[in-house]
């Protein structure tokens, strides 16, 4: 299990700096299944979670909301039959901060 998944997430201002890109190489390992993309200019972690039918993707759909609702840091979630599709990036810096490192790690944690 990832380190990450005991952090907290900190607070996160708008004028919060970006990860770097060495930054973002140094957490990638603790958040190996997940894809580094870029949508809209703001770049993104991205993991395609698979179930055997719509009832278990909806239940971890749950459960990540709630795991959002309580960091308070909402991710992108697309529920369909047999999979999720969760990206996690914070919205007022439009990019990365170790938060969407620590609840990449986090959600990963709740599929398991």
């Amino acid at each position: 299990m990832s380190d990450l998944a005991n952090q907290t997430c900190e607070a996160c201002r708008a004028d919060a700096p970006r990860l770097s890109d060495a930054e973002i190489a140094e957490l990638r390992p603790e958040a190996p299944e997940w894809e580094l993309l870029e949508v809209d200019g703001e770049r993104r972690l991205r993991r395609v979670f698979k179930f055997k039918n719509f009832a278990q993707a909806l239940a971890f759909t749950q459960r990540v909301g709630d795991l959002a609702e309580a960091a308070d840091h909402h991710p992108a979630l697309l529920t369909e039959w047999g999979k999720v599709t969760v990206d996690w990036w914070t919205h007022k810096i439009g990019g990365l901060h170790r938060n969407d490192f620590i609840m990449a790690a986090k959600t990963d944690q709740v599929y398991q």
